[in-house]
């Protein structure tokens, strides 16, 4: 009867410590499958982080490029435009400007006010055409990259028609003295104007453009008063 109870008991225990072990094994199983179901998710996040970074690097490298090609497109937009509209027009008001102060200016004071007037429109009028002419056949357009023959003739000759003309109309003024004045004071502005110009298109400083362009005017006109006193 003892014996029976022993092994009974004994029996027992074996089948507890079994018990207790598959359920500790189950539990370091069930524990492992947890972890490793961490570790893949932890994986995944990196990866799908991974891939949003990459994504958001692609777009700003996109972005950046297009950015460049942009910027790239604008300069070269800028420098055709310069070339072939800014230039002939800023060459036609300079020349229209300052070459016609020595005609017109000799003529009012060798004369009179009436006759400075129409040497000046005849000034302006004649070198327009001459400028625009000159331009438009001394370069063709395609090898220089200048763009269309006519269209800078006409803008060359436009823009020294008009250069030589606002200083002319003072000179509707009969009293000799107020139309000189009046005369001085609108080269002055068209002088500061082709200063601007090339200081917003061609990046040149005003200063340095006013004392340039000043120097020349001044030169012109000197010449125009001296000859009209003789």
């Amino acid at each position: 009867m003892v014996m029976e109870n022993d092994v009974a008991a004994e029996a027992f225990g074996a089948v507890s410590a079994h018990a207790r072990g598959t359920q500790t094994g189950a539990m370091v199983m069930d524990s492992d499958v947890a972890a490793q179901g961490a570790a893949h998710s932890a994986a995944v996040d990196n990866a799908k982080a991974l891939s949003g970074e990459q994504e958001a690097g692609t777009r700003e490298t996109g972005e950046s490029q297009n950015v460049k090609a942009a910027h790239f497109r604008h300069v070269i937009d800028h420098d055709t435009f310069v070339l072939q509209y800014v230039q002939p027009g800023l060459v036609g008001l300079i020349d229209g400007t300052v070459s016609s102060l020595a005609p017109i200016f000799a003529a009012a004071v060798s004369s009179s006010p009436r006759t400075a007037f129409l040497v000046g429109m005849a000034t302006a009028l004649g070198a327009g055409v001459s400028m625009g002419w000159s331009e438009a056949l001394s370069d063709t357009g395609k090898t220089t990259g200048r763009g269309s023959a006519i269209v800078r003739g006409a803008i060359t000759g436009g823009m020294t028609t008009i250069g030589g003309t606002f200083h002319t109309l003072p000179f509707l003024i009969s009293s000799l003295q107020v139309s000189l004045l009046v005369a001085l004071v609108v080269v002055a502005i068209e002088l500061v104007v082709i200063a601007w110009v090339r200081y917003r298109f061609l990046h040149v400083p005003i200063k340095n453009s006013l004392l340039v362009v000043t120097l020349g005017g001044v030169i012109v006109l000197a010449i125009g008063l001296l000859l009209g006193e003789s």
